[in-house]
């Protein structure tokens, strides 16, 4: 067992959670405790009500997520919140979110990983917001179907393309997750393709009339690279067991 106060300490520290901005619903930090001790690791991008369930067998434990249970922001305690926070307190299951410190981080983040993933090169911190570059930038060598075969090995599923730029890539703006709706500012820094998560309908049209290729691989399936990266890390260095909770919203 180890002391949740240590992991804690460790996960804030490293994720830098009180100087990275983010959105107000992300709450980033611990946002359950339990009774202090921590038998395991599980991971899950969503802190939905059907993965506290399934984390919560096996004892007290540490269920580390990239979206935390506050979105919608103060909600009254009841329906699925009541069942999710008894769920996991009678369990024992302390629950942490990191949201945009995880997004960036440098070595286990989910842009990070993504991009090492499909071979990106000369790497640098790429798309401003609120003062934080909240993706990647780097250099790329291949045709646009080659691109789409490396994401979709990457992330174990489709990718959907909108071929508005050249056919063979030279360089990619990379931000994991929802970040669709920023294509014309992808656009208008000079790279070739745009690689994300998800975006809305009107991204395909305008990437085809700003000559950038968009290539949306998931919201979920790019934002499961950071949870399992930083699980394995703790269980590594707290030498604790871990697991990874696959819920894919096929979105």
């Amino acid at each position: 067992m180890v002391a949740l106060n240590d992991l804690v300490a460790f996960l804030d520290e490293q994720l830098e959670i009180a100087a990275i901005p983010d959105y107000p619903g992300a709450l980033n930090g611990l946002q359950l405790a339990n009774a202090g001790e921590v038998g395991r690791i599980v991971t899950a991008v969503d802190a939905s009500l059907a993965v506290v369930a399934a984390a919560a067998a096996g004892g007290p434990g540490l269920l580390l997520v990239h979206h935390g249970m506050f979105w919608q922001g103060a909600q009254p305690v009841r329906g699925a919140l009541y069942q999710k926070l008894k769920t996991a307190m009678d369990a024992g299951l302390a629950i942490y979110a990191a949201h945009l410190p995880l997004d960036v981080h440098p070595e286990w983040g989910n842009n990070i990983c993504l991009a090492r993933a499909i071979g990106m090169r000369e790497i640098s911190p790429f798309l401003d917001w609120k003062g934080l570059a909240v993706g990647l930038r780097g250099a790329w060598v291949g045709t646009r179907e080659d691109l789409q075969q490396r994401l979709m090995q990457a992330v174990g599923g489709p990718v959907q393309v909108s071929a508005g730029g050249p056919e063979r890539i030279a360089s990619i703006g990379l931000v994991t997750g929802g970040a669709g709706s920023e294509v014309a500012r992808v656009a208008a820094a000079g790279v070739d393709a745009f690689v994300s998560g998800e975006g809305p309908h009107w991204s395909f049209p305008l990437a085809e009339e700003l000559g950038i290729n968009v290539f949306l691989a998931g919201h979920y399936a790019t934002e499961t690279f950071g949870v399992k990266a930083l699980g394995a890390e703790l269980a590594r260095r707290f030498a604790l067991p871990w697991t990874f909770v696959d819920r894919p919203t096929g979105l």
